[in-house]
């Protein structure tokens, strides 16, 4: 007669791909916020959502610290591991997003928590590029879009780095996001067209897509201070990568719910605020429609995420070893 096997430690297997939950959260808060400028109403509904974004951050930054601190090997593990390692960026680009949320009502402390997640968002790139080019040998099939956040989420540092007066430093991460923008595009569609397809758990990433161009659209507006052709062409490369998405839906239904159908939320959330910046600034009514019709599709996702998250949660399938 052999034992049962001993079940692990929930807190060892706590994901560090739990952080796009806040970067979905905060997305949404900006995304509302954005569209109040129209729908004034949303202005309220973005406060809870920003205020539970922060919440969610705190909770699970508490979890990650407390798996640091007692099952340091498992966080060596996802750093090591070539998918995983690219969503430890997620932790500032979510700090980067809560300063920009905050940046209206209280400067003071997006400034502190701006260079806070600037200066990790620095150090990660560095490191996790740094991972990419070492002597480690990375699979052709192990290159997913989720590469995308560790280089192009400097993009994000911009939107609040330029009203609060760090211009130069902004253009800087601007430049690296965009250039890598174009090296791992080429790549993810090597990828995409040549090899195997992205295995089914990791099929929602191909969203992230979207994200690149349309965060730096808004950070480059934030950067120029208008509208001109690279911006159009910016906005525009969003809309084309948001339509290759809508393609994909029913290939999306046929997957099984797991952590990395976060991926979906922050893109749409993404070209949601740049359609309405658009919107703003050019003068369309067009974009103001657009960008309703993509906030409809966002909230949808945001309550279907919450509602799935919650039922895997409460079933056990989350935390769980791969």
């Amino acid at each position: 007669m052999t034992d049962a096997p001993i079940s692990e430690p929930k807190l060892k297997h706590f994901p560090v791909p739990f952080f796009a939950v806040v970067m979905g959260m905060m997305g949404l808060t900006l995304a509302l916020h954005t569209a109040a400028d129209v729908y004034p109403v949303l202005a309220v509904v973005s406060e809870v959502f920003m205020w539970g974004g922060i919440a969610a951050f705190l909770v699970i930054s508490m979890f990650y610290i407390a798996k640091f601190m007692t099952y340091r090997a498992a966080i060596y593990a996802e750093w090591n591991h070539p998918v995983r390692l690219a969503f430890f960026p997620a932790i500032s680009i979510s700090l980067l997003l809560i300063a920009t949320a905050l940046l209206s009502s209280f400067p003071d402390a997006a400034r502190g928590i701006w260079i806070i997640g600037a200066a990790l968002q620095a150090v990660l790139t560095l490191a996790v590029i740094s991972g990419w080019i070492s002597h480690r040998s990375f699979e052709v099939g192990q290159l997913t879009p989720a590469w995308f956040i560790p280089a192009v989420g400097n993009v994000v540092a911009p939107v609040a780095g330029a009203p609060l007066g760090y211009v130069e430093l902004s253009w800087l991460f601007f430049s690296t996001g965009l250039v890598f923008w174009v090296v791992l595009l080429t790549l993810v569609f090597n990828r995409l067209i040549f090899h195997n397809p992205i295995p089914g758990k990791l099929y929602p990433t191909l969203v992230i897509l979207i994200a690149p161009p349309a965060v730096a659209f808004l950070a480059y507006v934030n950067l120029t201070g208008g509208i001109d052709p690279f911006a159009r062409i910016l906005l525009n490369s969003g809309y084309v990568f948001a339509a290759l998405m809508v393609i994909q839906i029913p290939n999306f239904a046929k997957l099984p719910f797991a952590l990395p159908w976060w991926a979906l939320s922050f893109p749409v959330a993404a070209l949601t605020i740049a359609s309405f910046r658009f919107a703003a600034l050019a003068g369309s009514q067009a974009h103001v429609v657009i960008g309703t019709c993509i906030l409809v599709v966002l909230c949808a996702i945001m309550a279907g995420l919450i509602y799935r998250t919650t039922v895997a949660i409460i079933r056990n399938e989350i935390c769980v070893p791969e």
